[in-house]
């Protein structure tokens, strides 16, 4: 039987939901399969994320379009896959891995290499007429994993700029996704009422299609976010998740952080986070310091009364993750594979991570697709959270919408992260 092997591949720039170009590979097989898939790119990009080529023009979509990386996809890569089979996705993606060369792919660009990668995972999945999750694993998920979703956002907006990039709630101690999605979307709602009762301002829309911080204080921010969820009765199924994104305020001159308008040393920052996780329930604390300071995080993990996450710091990288793992820097990772650059790459690092007793926390991105596959890999192979970014917009809500159809489609619970071993903070008083 040939009919899984890859008789065409194309690519195209499309679009992402911020209007930026990207790269979509489309994949047909000999017996009829398709599988198309977009590399989405973030906002907020860590140094060891695979390369995404961009041509560069001031001209043509002021520098971001991706047409070298589009013909590098059609000129390069298609003649080497041709003929492949799409059910040997570790195959696939070593061929695209020696076509590059590199180890950020910086060669053909991370953004073709994903494309072609996610497609072809999609073309298997079709050829066994299956949804990604069902064709990735033979074994049913025991749950689906929990949201934590950005409802206030950081960045500069009207007169006020507050340097933490998102704060987050997830839902606790409840197993359904209707009740949960539910709950995040009525706090959401609420909290523009809040926020203009609160500081007499109009809320404006936040960089991540949450709402704008409207202090630059976090502990103001927070306060709001509790007073939100206690007016709407939720205040024991609703806990918080925290993203500092803290390389986008360090001074790599100066070797501080420029946090609300002085400079701060690492200790300074620690500390801050301290106090916020020891007044309100955090569940973790996403790039808490730099992305590079490993020892910073490891000093970080033993202070903190939260799960300490990486992001920027881990890049969905298996080498780096080790490196976390042996000087006790993380306790999760957050999973975005086109950071890695191939499915296959992604996997190990994520399936390496929870082997580890890490949490696993797939994540659109900020320049996301409807195609992203990591909502799907995540069910598959029983990730804990998910980050769907705030209730609306493009790829935010059909990653809600996607754990929406599958609680009812399969029956499958959402987990309850209380559950969790390592949420056992939670459970403390003190809060």
């Amino acid at each position: 039987m040939c009919g899984g092997k890859i008789k065409s591949i194309h690519a195209r720039q499309v679009l992402d939901c911020n209007g930026r170009p990207v790269v979509e590979a489309e994949i047909v097989t000999q017996g009829g399969a398709a599988g198309c898939a977009g590399a989405s790119t973030g906002t907020s990009v860590g140094s060891g994320e695979a390369f995404v080529l961009r041509d560069g023009d001031p001209g043509f979509y002021s520098g971001l379009s991706v047409c070298k990386a589009v013909r590098n996809v059609n000129e390069i890569i298609a003649p080497a896959l041709i003929g492949m089979d799409v059910e040997k996705q570790e195959e696939i993606d070593d061929k695209l891995i020696e076509l590059d060369g590199t180890k950020r792919k910086t060669r053909l660009g991370g953004n073709a290499i994903f494309a072609v990668s996610a497609a072809a995972a999609y073309a298997a999945a079709d050829l066994k007429n299956m949804q990604l999750y069902e064709s990735m694993t033979k074994k049913r998920p025991r749950y689906l994993f929990a949201p934590a979703s950005n409802v206030i956002n950081g960045g500069r907006c009207g007169g006020i700029k507050q340097d933490f990039q998102e704060f987050m709630i997830v839902p606790k101690g409840i197993t359904s996704v209707k009740e949960a999605i539910r709950m995040v979307v009525e706090i959401f709602m609420y909290l523009p009422e809040l926020i203009a009762k609160e500081t007499g301002r109009e809320v404006d829309l936040g960089s991540y299609s949450g709402h704008a911080a409207p202090d630059e204080d976090p502990f103001a921010v927070m306060d709001l976010l509790e007073r939100a969820v206690g007016k709407l009765g939720y205040k024991k199924n609703i806990c918080y998740a925290l993203d500092c994104a803290a390389t986008g305020y360090y001074d790599v001159q100066e070797k501080a952080y420029r946090y609300r308008g002085k400079l701060r040393g690492r200790e300074e920052m620690i500390a801050v986070l301290k106090k916020l996780s020891m007044s309100y329930p955090f569940a973790f604390m996403e790039d808490v310091l730099e992305e590079n300071d490993f020892e910073g995080f490891a000093a970080a993990r033993k202070q903190l009364n939260t799960v300490v996450v990486g992001d920027d710091l881990l890049c969905t990288d298996k080498e780096r993750i080790q490196k976390a793992v042996k000087i006790g820097a993380a306790d999760g990772v957050i999973f975005k594979p086109n950071q890695a650059g191939t499915v296959t790459e992604a996997l190990e690092a994520a399936r390496y991570a929870k082997e580890q007793g890490m949490l696993v926390i797939p994540s659109g991105r900020a320049g996301g697709v409807l195609d992203d596959p990591e909502k799907e890999i995540g069910f598959a192979y029983e990730f804990h959270m998910f980050k769907t970014g705030a209730p609306r917009e493009g790829s935010r809500t059909a990653d809600i919408n996607f754990m929406l159809r599958t609680e009812e489609k399969t029956g499958i619970p959402m987990l309850d992260i209380e559950k969790l071993p390592i949420m056992a903070h939670l459970g403390e008083a003190g809060y």
